[in-house]
């Protein structure tokens, strides 16, 4: 049977119905993003910006988990889409069932780990006498749930490459409504503190985590998972759990391809770590609780990119396995026309409801709601250049460009931020480090272009096969 005639992917998608296909991941990683907001709301109202603080200090460790979910599937994604786009679907499927199961056995490593050295990485991570018993609670209960973080992070992107995006939006909404509703049950009903908000989240998790093993371990597809459609109307699903043939090589090559997805999260918890440092020096507790309202409210106000990229990815690597240059040359193109606009409407918004947001957060605590309304100033310009930047890494990492993919997560995540944040505070305190994220992503911006002006430059002295950089 042609492929063209049985898998979402292989349509010769317009503006519309490319939007279309990415807008359930767009609207999925919104209701992650709200209700990771919603958390943090919770704990600052009901339990205080001292705990507020501390969630934002023990969250490298859970960037860790999320980067190495992130790494497993946005590369696997990229090594799975690509193999289906070349027809090889019963080695797709053994791929596909190997990359969960390495995802959740890492999970529970992870778990064993960081309980047995708990409070090592807390003192570790600079939590003060004051935020120590907070962090604690919080990271404890997090790491409980390290598995579940981990799968549902895989199945939400792979949801997408099984042709599932619809799907994958409606645990995303159930996981969210199910953690505000937990977070209202712990936190402000049985006063449960950050543990509460910890645990309300740790469910969320596992919403998606298990329906997505459930939903996998099935061969046929149920009738109302393939409204939407058309042209795919066979009973058995695209992917499904199988028995894995053990190849290192196919996991080695999901952690190369999506390393830029595991770079961003990394060097997220080294600059967090970095800016909680940078605001305790000069504005104590309150400029920690400050930096972790525009953390968190930056993770939601780019989830539109984030969102779109993962969803667009799984269409761009069929193509590129393919071979079909003029559908991927189109859909690029369409692709960054739309990150562009988005990414002005973001900015306008950040930039005129920044005081607005400071206020859910902080109306009790008049310092640190007029720290953060000042940050928000300065910090809304990274959106005019951050979106860019998170789909030309996407771009990559779908090509099998992982060191493409990987420089610009690095350069924007990591390098830029924290030259930045070491030279401009010197000379501007606290509004240098509100400046560092936009001087970062406006360089990252101008070597992206370049980046991808030297890879285009590459393809067409191969002729133009090698649209990723890469022969394979």
């Amino acid at each position: 049977m042609n492929n063209t005639h049985v898998n979402p992917l292989a349509v010769d998608f317009n503006a519309l119905s490319l939007i279309r296909f990415a807008f359930p991941s767009m609207v999925m990683m919104l209701f992650m993003g709200l209700y990771t907001i919603v958390d943090t709301v919770f704990v600052s109202r009901f339990v205080g910006t001292d705990a507020l603080s501390s969630i934002n200090i023990v969250c490298p460790v859970i960037n860790i988990i999320v980067g190495l979910g992130t790494m497993l599937a946005t590369g696997g994604s990229a090594v799975v889409a690509k193999k289906m786009g070349r027809g090889r679907m019963d080695e797709a499927r053994s791929n596909f069932t190997l990359i969960i199961l390495a995802g959740g056995i890492t999970g529970l490593v992870i778990t064993a780990a960081g309980l047995y050295f708990l409070d090592e990485i807390v003192w570790g991570l600079g939590a003060s006498e004051i935020l120590y018993p907070y962090c604690r609670e919080y990271l404890e209960t997090q790491l409980i749930f390290a598995c579940g973080n981990m799968l549902q992070v895989l199945f939400q992107n792979l949801f997408v490459t099984a042709g599932k995006p619809t799907l994958g939006l409606f645990l995303s909404v159930i996981a969210g409504i199910a953690n505000i509703v937990f977070d209202y049950i712990f936190i402000v009903l049985m006063q449960m503190g950050v543990r509460g908000a910890a645990l309300g989240t740790g469910i969320g998790y596992m919403i998606p985590a298990i329906a997505g093993v459930v939903f996998f371990l099935s061969r046929k597809d149920m009738p109302c998972f393939r409204r939407g459609f058309r042209s795919f109307q066979t009973d058995e699903k695209i992917l499904y759990f199988c028995k894995p043939r053990m190849d290192f090589k196919v996991l080695k090559k999901s952690c190369s391809n999506g390393v830029s997805e595991m770079v961003s999260q990394l060097s997220a918890a080294v600059t967090t770590f970095l800016f909680n440092g940078a605001m305790m020096r000069l504005l104590g507790e309150d400029g920690v609780a400050a930096i972790t309202v525009i953390i968190y409210s930056q993770f939601l106000l780019t989830t539109l990119y984030i969102g779109f990229s993962m969803g667009v990815a799984p269409v761009i690597s069929y193509n590129y396995g393919s071979g079909d240059l003029r559908r991927l040359k189109h859909v690029v193109h369409i692709s960054f026309c739309f990150i562009i606009i988005v990414s002005v409407v973001v900015f306008l918004l950040s930039f005129f409801a920044g005081e607005s947001i400071a206020w859910v957060f902080a109306k009790d605590n008049r310092n640190v709601f007029l720290i953060t309304k000042t940050g928000f100033a300065v910090f809304s310009f990274s959106f005019l250049f951050s979106g860019c930047n998170i789909f030309a890494s996407a771009l990559f990492t779908a090509l099998s460009n992982g060191k493409a993919s990987a420089v610009i997560s690095f350069l924007r995540t990591f390098v830029f931020i924290i030259i930045f944040l070491l030279i401009l505070p010197r000379f501007l305190e606290v509004t240098g480090v509100w400046a560092a994220v936009p001087v970062a992503e406006l360089f990252t911006l101008a070597a992206t272009v370049g980046i991808i002006y030297n890879v285009h430059t590459q393809s067409l002295r191969r002729g133009g096969r090698s649209v990723g950089g890469k022969g394979e």
